[in-house]
């Protein structure tokens, strides 16, 4: 077999961003408002609500506006706004129909350098506002560059229900917190692990507000841990798309100081690891070049006892054909910490995209995992046959394009009927996912025609048998094939 050394993965740069996202910081400044209209006062309470003392001019301001006005720091000016009431302002907001007014106060608040926006008109914006979730002093904004506002305002919703407002007060906790954690002198392992702690209560309880003994608790936790603690903990990515991530896998990329990626975890994945953690790739592909496991586990254990939290990052679960024994052994014999995180199967999402039970109580009484090849790249001498020609068993046969064609071969001279359906996905859940169905006496043809690319796996039994029954009536509107190609 081709080798290959463990490499560094250059993370893409940054995308282009149709606005930068920042957070400005407003209390105790001045801003303005040119305007007196509902949306006026809106951008008046908000300006406000950041801490600013704002100024409003307005010839005829509505009620609204002297509603908010008498319950904030707000002062009403009734005329119009001049060049001179541009000083010392830290931002400015114009509400005008009029184009030819909205360029004029664009333009006066830019000759005194000050940062303007006019709403709804985009042409005379510096910048924009979103929506906002409000947890105080935890805030989101979320912004479309006004391509789709109310799109923007359905997200908001969304987090609005998926964000506990007991948010807020564990927020200001740590507000407080932070100068009596920073004078702890830890370091800066401890203090991230403070914070993780800290976390990790917040999600866990997040309405109940957070008392003194916390933060007694948590710096009693923080202390016991050594400085130089590493630890390995390895994450099934599952089969491809990003959203069959766990929970407790997204919080072990978070954590994570570096992750070792195999090649067949999708580049999605990535996007929920720590930004700061370091990335390598440590390449395991069926018949292709790939890092020795040896090197992995040294590279590993190296990287642990170095005081790092390494994430082994492994394609579906690392349990299932993921070598996960030889690297725990591994870490047990240098006595360095050891988990795994289970991920979603490249079997379990296939069956979930086609919609087939893999167990249907009528068809299958088991199901089995098979390699299709063995250290030397061949077809395993050790497969049960007799299991495998079993009709009532559903087999799942990982990493078979090079000696699918002898297994089926020697399935059929073993007793498995040759119409038995087979199904070969490759990408199994990603964008690109392909399928071939037919049945065990020609899958090979049919995967060998089709140029099957990726990570494929072939699943055998009846449970398939309504897959094929869908491709042969041309049935491209039924659920089974939604998202899917069929080569």
């Amino acid at each position: 077999m081709n080798t290959r050394t463990p490499s560094e993965a250059r993370p893409p740069r940054m995308e282009a961003l149709a606005r930068l996202p920042v957070f400005y910081a407003l209390a105790g400044k001045h801003a303005v408002v040119a305007g007196g209209s509902a949306a006026a006062a809106w951008k008046a309470e908000l300006l406000a609500a950041a801490g600013a003392a704002v100024d409003v001019y307005a010839t005829d301001p509505d009620e609204e506006m002297i509603e908010i006005a008498a319950q904030a720091s707000i002062a009403i000016h009734r005329r119009a706004i001049t060049a001179g009431d541009f000083g010392g302002a830290a931002m400015a907001i114009g509400a005008f129909e009029d184009e030819i007014e909205a360029g004029a106060f664009a333009a006066l608040a830019r000759r005194a350098g000050v940062p303007v926006n006019v709403i709804d008109k985009p042409a005379f914006c510096d910048f924009s506002f979103g929506s906002i979730v409000n947890r105080s002093p935890l805030v989101i904004g979320i912004s479309t560059d006004g391509a789709a506002p109310v799109f923007g305002q359905a997200i908001r919703a969304k987090l609005e229900a998926l964000i506990p407002r007991g948010f807020a007060r564990w927020a200001q906790a740590a507000r407080q917190w932070r100068p009596r954690v920073q004078a702890l002198a830890l370091s800066f392992r401890e203090r991230r692990r403070f914070w993780e702690r800290f976390t990790e209560r917040a999600v866990a309880e997040p309405e109940r507000a957070p008392a003194a003994s916390d933060i007694d608790a948590l710096m009693a936790e923080t202390r016991g841990i050594a400085a130089d603690a590493g630890s390995v903990v390895l994450v099934g990515a599952g089969p491809g798309d990003p959203e069959l991530l766990t929970l407790r896998a997204v919080r072990a990329l978070q954590a994570a100081d570096v992750i070792l990626i195999d090649d067949l975890v999708s580049p999605q994945v990535l996007d929920f690891a720590r930004r700061e953690a370091k990335k390598m790739m440590v390449g395991k592909t069926g018949h292709g070049p790939a890092c020795k496991q040896s090197e992995i586990n040294a590279l590993m254990i190296k990287l642990a006892k170095s005081g790092k939290r390494v994430v082994r990052l492994k394609g579906g679960d690392p349990v299932i054909f993921g070598r996960a024994g030889e690297e725990i052994a591994a870490c047990r014999a240098a006595n360095i910490p050891v988990e795994v995180v289970p991920g979603i199967s490249a079997a379990q999402g296939a069956a979930s995209r086609l919609l087939v039970s893999l167990t249907h109580r009528a068809q299958a009484r088991r199901v089995q995992y098979v390699t299709g090849h063995d250290r030397d790249g061949k077809l395993p001498d050790d497969i049960d046959w007799q299991g495998l020609a079993d009709p009532a068993a559903t087999t799942i046969v990982y990493m078979p394009k090079k000696t699918l064609r002898a297994l089926c071969t020697r399935a059929v001279a073993h007793g498995l009927d040759p119409v038995t359906p087979a199904v070969a996905v490759a990408n199994a859940t990603r964008p690109d996912e392909t399928i071939v169905a037919a049945t065990i006496a020609n899958i090979a043809d049919r995967v060998d025609a089709s140029g099957l690319g990726g990570p494929v796996l072939v699943m055998i039994g009846r449970v398939l048998a309504s897959v094929i029954s869908a491709q042969e009536r041309g049935d491209e509107t039924s659920a089974q094939h939604d998202a899917l190609r069929l080569a």
